[in-house]
């Protein structure tokens, strides 16, 4: 076998699901790569990570976003040095673009970790604002043929929607009207389809560009991105990225471009990997039938237990 002919490893890391301190806080407090990445947050934001996430109320709260990204780049030290994982290329889907940008040096984990917190602060105002009857909602098998009628009905009565996620085969997020939901997950339902979770605020939807440009001129004006260390493949279209400047774009396409998860399976796939090892919290990409059906997946999550509280709750952002 030659050297392009070898196969390859994608190290991923996962969107967000719901990070509760009742679930992931003894993981934090006790793991030891977990400790060393908080103890750098800690020193980032100049308070206690571990103190803010107890406190928080919210699933998507900045320090419940903290802490996740803390225990996925944990989990990627333990990946790197017990596992010995060397990828060949990074994938960051959702939020996992964050702890994707720490971990190929295109920004600092310190860094990081200030932007996530600058984020969530910007899109919770956003959200306040703009766009406040709208959520994201997700549903599986369900037959493109069938989503089409669905959608038909909402063009000839003229309603809102935008796509802001393709998962997999029939697997979809729809952000919507909240007063269309009901009859959305009724449609679903007679389709033959299931209907998992509503995401407030929603995400990854193309009306949201003057999201996209307050984080571009509020948020990302301060930070200077490196060139990546590693391939990137992105999130929205499985374009291999090189660059800081394509870095950015990615960063900030997540804001108004939908994941489409189906395309970076096939770009992976297409460069020869194999092997595909999901360092964080996941409770949905190393689960999805295009994962498993092309490649080997290694998850390096938390404890079995919490996993399984997780896993259908079909929650990520």
């Amino acid at each position: 076998m030659t050297a392009t002919e070898q196969a390859r490893t994608a190290i991923v890391f996962p969107g967000m699901g719901p990070s509760r301190f009742s679930e992931v806080g003894k993981f934090l407090m006790l793991d030891p790569y977990a400790r060393r990445r908080l103890a750098e947050a800690d020193e980032a934001l100049g308070t206690s990570v571990f103190d803010n996430f107890r406190e928080a109320t919210e699933d998507y709260s900045e320090f419940s976003q903290v802490a996740f990204l803390v225990n996925s780049m944990a989990l990627a030290d333990k990946a790197e040095e017990t596992l010995g994982i060397r990828p060949d290329f990074c994938v960051g889907p959702s939020f996992g673009q964050k702890a994707a940008a720490a971990y190929v040096g295109s920004l600092s984990f310190a860094e990081v970790v200030r932007l996530t917190v600058e984020l969530a602060r910007l899109e919770e105002d956003f959200f306040r604002r703009e766009y406040t009857d709208v959520v994201t909602h997700s549903f599986v098998r369900t037959p493109e043929e069938r989503l089409k009628e669905i959608l038909a009905d909402f063009d000839e009565r003229d309603e809102w929607y935008d796509f802001s996620g393709y998962l997999d085969d029939g697997f979809y997020m729809l952000s919507v009207r909240e007063k269309e939901l009901d009859g959305l997950k009724q449609a679903i339902s007679k389709a033959g389809g299931y209907s998992m979770y509503s995401m407030r605020p929603p995400v990854h939807a193309p009306a949201f560009s003057a999201l996209r440009r307050e984080a571009e001129q509020q948020v990302f004006a301060s930070y200077q991105l490196a060139d990546p260390k590693l391939p990137v493949v992105t999130d929205q279209d499985g374009t291999v990225i090189n660059s800081a400047a394509a870095m950015r774009t990615m960063m900030l396409d997540t804001f108004d471009r939908p994941i489409n998860w189906r395309d970076v399976v096939a770009t992976l796939k297409g460069a020869g990997v194999t092997k595909v090892c999901v360092t964080g919290p996941d409770n949905l990409f190393h689960r999805l039938d295009c994962t498993k059906d092309n490649f080997e997946v290694m998850a390096v999550g938390l404890t079995k237990r919490s996993r399984e509280r997780e896993r259908d709750r079909g929650r990520t952002r």
